[in-house]
């Protein structure tokens, strides 16, 4: 089997280079493992697919903490409007909500996905199911792609979108890593980055299954003393510590992870001040002033967590509320204000929405995800040292880096 350019996974960033490719007139072949291309775009966005994220150059780059500034050509040559009018080309109207996040109309992620796959297809890509082995290099050029199941497939060019390690059911196995490896390239350790938390504290799991919405969140650094992180949204307690919208954002500015480095305080009533809080408070207890103070909450807290609070404001949970002084009212505000937990660390890369790490940007062409070691090779998408933050910004580097590869992969030969 022959063709001119391999695409190593059919996901965001490889459909979207083999269309581009293909588009140009190169005879493209992408090799995909799975039954079906882009299984993780199905799983984004909890099944409607953040796709991008309508910002500026600068809110993009700003997004990625780690290598963004090797993106600026990429994010450039296709940018979040970019993407839009494609979808849109491709009759997947889309949306802007709350932080300029860009869902599909639809809020079906299958729609994404599908037009993904059309775009490559309608361009002239063929899509080969089979799973791609290995590299063939030949005088420090690409010659051919090793498959499991069809012997070689033998190619002038090869772009390597094999994504990285996290949702490996679909596919993410870090086959990638190998691949640069054999080509000479330095791989950054991978490690899990828009994952959740664990932490010390066992009362976590005491409410596990409970989520939160419209709390606040703060990250401390405990040996700088600085804040790193503040976030509100949704927040979801599991058996092993913290989940949830608030806490994946969170966990990306969480570098280096030292276990006990980082604190994270919980402000459970965003809406309330101090002050109304504490008249809230005095309100509520002047209405069960004779009961037991852990029977008095349960007006201001999910029941879930009462035993919680109630263990960690030091106050006898059979204490009657008439007797709490002004100084355990104080104390049990501050805690409503400031539940705080230790983080001990990351939950496994297999778990993570992303994966930080990969192929060292160092050695790649910023403009054309080209090689810098191997001709004719190319990188897009996860499987390169870069990551960012949720809110579209992981698929948008996808696509750029995927369109970046596509535009310039034997440019020179078309020519």
């Amino acid at each position: 089997m022959k063709t001119q350019v391999a695409v190593i996974g059919g996901g965001a960033a490889g459909l979207l280079c083999a269309g581009v490719a293909a588009g140009r007139g190169l005879h493209v072949t992408v090799i995909e493992k799975n039954d079906r291309p882009a299984r993780k775009v199905l799983v984004t966005g909890k099944g409607r697919c953040n796709l991008t994220n309508q910002t500026d150059l600068q809110g993009l780059i700003q997004a990625v903490p780690t290598n963004g500034r090797f993106l600026y050509s990429a994010f450039c040559g296709f940018g979040p409007q970019d993407m839009m009018e494609l979808m849109q080309r491709l009759g997947v109207p889309v949306k802007v909500e709350r932080g300029n996040r860009v869902f599909p109309v639809s809020d079906r992620a299958m729609d994404v996905a599908d037009a993904l796959v059309k775009f490559a297809k309608q361009n002239g890509a063929q899509i080969m199911t089979d799973t791609a082995q290995g590299l063939e290099i030949t005088g420090g050029q690409i010659s051919g792609v090793q498959l499991k199941n069809n012997g070689r497939l033998c190619c002038e060019a090869a772009v390597v979108a094999t994504g990285g390690l996290s949702y490996p059911k679909t596919g993410s196995t870090g086959d990638g890593y190998g691949f640069a490896r054999q080509a000479g390239h330095t791989v950054i350790p991978p490690s899990p980055s828009l994952v959740p938390l664990t932490v010390h504290e066992g009362d976590a799991a005491a409410m596990q299954g409970l989520s939160l919405r419209n709390v606040g969140l703060t990250v401390v650094d405990t040996v700088s003393g600085k804040t790193v992180y503040t976030d509100f949204g949704e927040l979801l307690f599991t058996h092993f510590g913290l989940s949830g919208p608030v806490i994946l954002s969170a966990s990306a500015h969480l570098r280096p992870m030292q276990p006990e480095r980082y604190r994270i305080q919980i402000d459970l009533k965003t809406a309330l001040n101090e002050q109304t809080l504490d008249a809230r408070l005095l309100r509520d207890f002047g209405e069960n002033a004779n009961r037991d103070f852990a029977n008095a909450l349960g007006g201001l807290l999910p029941r879930k967590m009462i035993p919680v609070i109630v263990a960690r404001s030091g106050i006898a949970p059979h204490q009657k509320v008439h007797q709490i002084t002004r100084a355990q009212r104080e104390q049990l505000l501050h805690l409503i204000k400031g539940l705080t937990f230790t983080v001990t660390g990351f939950r496994p890369v297999e778990e993570a929405i992303v994966t930080a790490g990969g192929v060292d940007v160092r050695q790649v062409n910023p403009k054309t995800m080209a090689s810098k070691l191997c001709n004719n090779l190319y990188f897009a998408g996860e499987v390169l040292d870069v990551d960012a933050y949720t809110g579209g910004f992981n698929l948008q580097i996808a696509f750029s880096t995927g369109y970046a590869a596509g535009s310039s992969v034997l440019r020179e030969a078309k020519a």
